[in-house]
């Protein structure tokens, strides 16, 4: 039996094994009762008293950062909490006089997708952003969220856009500083502690225990909730919420760049300022859930030194996962979704490339992301033709010697040595080579790392969030009437329909003309639309080659079978 079929039955199963994997079903969440809320908020305010252990450490442990309450500012109604507002180009921000924290973020450039009209806000109601601890000689915990800060209001109206926050506590002076960018959504966080001696000290930053979900598509947002980490000299790494385990801390340890918290389009990140000390690690809970099935609740805790001279500092960044923006930022920050897994050193890599072809074309031509999809998908499709069209003339020939193989391998059956010689021999004459059978593969294996990039990029790429094209309201979300994915099939069908008019009959290439795009329609019924109309066009683009290739095997007969053992000595 040809040797092309089993392969396309390797290619088919491993298909059908790393799908699930990749595209898991929707799960619907179940929302706890009242009664469990309190529950769950008595029990995360109880572990939120532990003390740390000494700042001395360079590893953290999982003490050292205690979970705090999910309902913190509620935690503080005994201090009396006013509200200061910034206004940049971009965002408007919300902090808290209590805490010195951020509460809230308005980004003006982008409109919440659930239902309701408003911008999109990071911060979950009644969760800040950010949350402050001071620990001082490794006894000490001074939770600075919980204390009241005087505020130096005339500094936010000023050219520069800082505000300075101040507090005194237990004998220590803590100041928060806040200095806004112009023109994006980047924030320089610094501060002094002042007394306590020359005792180690560290700074505890809560990252946010999940933010605002505002999303078509609800659910799968919040399967994108994830903290992401990167050490000093390493690749980013990933903690989905549905990855971390109850009462089971997982730690990072440092020297750490930056830690994040995000969604699948937005995120809210820390960068460590290197000149005074790389953050030593990130403790990572997961909190009860709020759903039986799907974890949307979980608490980070980044851990900076203090320095000698009491200073400290890092860079907030809370927006959107723009690609050039991210790429910008520098330390690797692109990679904030470390995605591919296993795939990833080959899906990576092909992920950049595509982002910076998909925004060069965006920007050139001033068209539609979905006419630029449907170009890219015809574009890929003319760079892949010379090699599609020397990989079928090479499966043409081996479908023409193939009465020749079969009749070698008949005669020397007993002789397999000469039986080898015999088909090199043959091989030879017609230019090819053993190899040749691989060839007639390639068509199907070299689109593949695309697509699978592809994928992954539809994953997290806001700039497809909520674009329009032709009958879809959004090119992320999937087709809602399904024609998309049932074009792909049809086409898929119909590539294969026009390579079998001319083929030798083969029971089982019939039966996959018929299986794999139904398999195929099925696998893309719930993906990104804007994916489907990629591989939709990929297969049109596709029918002139195999049109072409078509009338030229239906000229070119195999030599018959009888002829070739009449050449052969036996």
């Amino acid at each position: 039996m040809d040797k092309r079929f089993f392969l396309f039955l390797a290619l088919a199963a491993a298909i059908l094994v790393i799908t699930p994997k990749l595209f898991p079903p929707a799960h619907v969440p179940q929302v706890q009762s009242d009664s469990t809320r309190q529950r769950t908020a008595r029990e995360s305010t109880t572990t939120a008293s532990k003390p740390a252990p000494s700042a001395a450490t360079t590893a953290p442990s999982a003490a050292a950062a205690p979970a705090r309450s999910p309902d913190t500012l509620a935690s503080v109604a005994a201090a009396r909490a006013d509200t200061v507002v910034v206004n940049t180009p971009k965002v408007t921000y919300r902090f808290s006089t209590v805490g010195a924290m951020p509460i809230g973020n308005t980004l003006r450039d982008f409109k919440a997708l659930t239902k309701g009209d408003g911008r999109v806000d990071l911060a979950r109601p009644g969760v800040p952003l950010l949350e402050y601890r001071l620990v001082v000689g490794g006894r000490d915990t001074i939770p600075l969220y919980r204390l009241p800060f005087t505020v130096d209001s005339s500094a936010a109206a000023g050219a520069t856009k800082t505000l300075r926050f101040h507090t005194t506590a237990a004998g220590t002076g803590v100041t928060i500083a806040y200095t806004f960018s112009p023109d994006g959504y980047l924030v320089h966080v610094h501060g002094t502690v002042e007394g306590g001696g020359a005792q180690p000290r560290q700074l505890l930053v809560d990252l946010p225990q999940g933010l605002r979900s505002q999303e078509a598509d609800t659910l799968d947002d919040q399967r994108h909730f994830a903290f992401v980490t990167k050490p000093l000299h390493d690749g980013a790494e990933s903690a989905p919420f549905g990855k971390l385990e109850l009462g089971k801390p997982r730690i990072q340890s440092g020297p750490l760049s930056w830690a994040a918290s995000k969604t699948k389009y937005f995120v809210v990140s820390l960068f460590a300022d290197t000149t005074i000390a790389p953050f030593s690690g990130v403790v990572m809970r997961a909190l009860p859930r709020t759903s039986e099935k799907l974890q949307t609740n979980a608490s980070a805790t980044v851990i900076q030194p203090i320095a000698p001279n009491g200073a400290f500092g890092f860079d907030l960044y809370a927006g959107p996962q723009e690609w050039r923006r991210l790429l910008a930022l520098g330390r690797g920050f692109e990679n904030v979704n470390p995605y591919g897994g296993f795939f990833r050193p080959i899906v990576q890599p092909f992920s950049t490339v595509i982002m910076r072809v998909l925004l060069w074309m965006h920007d050139h031509l001033r068209i539609n992301y979905g006419w630029v999809l449907v170009i890219f998908g015809v574009a890929v499709r003319l760079i892949l033709w010379p090699l599609n069209q020397g990989a079928m003339r090479s499966s043409l020939k081996l479908q023409r010697i193939q009465p020749e193989l079969q009749a070698i391998q008949k005669k020397y059956k007993n002789n397999l040595e000469k039986q080898q010689a015999e088909m090199m021999r043959l091989y030879k004459e017609h230019g090819m080579s053993p190899f040749s059978p691989l060839a007639g593969c390639l068509p199907m294996l070299i689109p593949m790392p695309v697509l699978f990039a592809l994928y992954f990029v539809f994953l997290n790429t806001i700039e497809f969030r909520g674009v329009s094209f032709l009958w879809m309201a959004d090119i992320s979300l999937k087709d809602p009437y399904y024609i998309l994915p049932v074009a792909m099939g049809i086409s898929m069908f119909v590539l294969s329909w026009i390579g079998l008019r001319t083929s030798p009959q083969n029971a089982q290439a019939k039966m996959m003309a018929y299986v794999f795009p139904v398999m195929m329609t099925v696998f893309f019924l719930n993906l990104p639309a804007g994916l489907n109309l990629y591989y939709a066009v990929q297969n049109i683009a596709a029918l002139p080659q195999q049109w072409l290739i078509a009338k030229e095997r239906a000229k070119s007969a195999p030599a018959p079978v009888r002829e070739v053992a009449a050449t052969k000595g036996g």
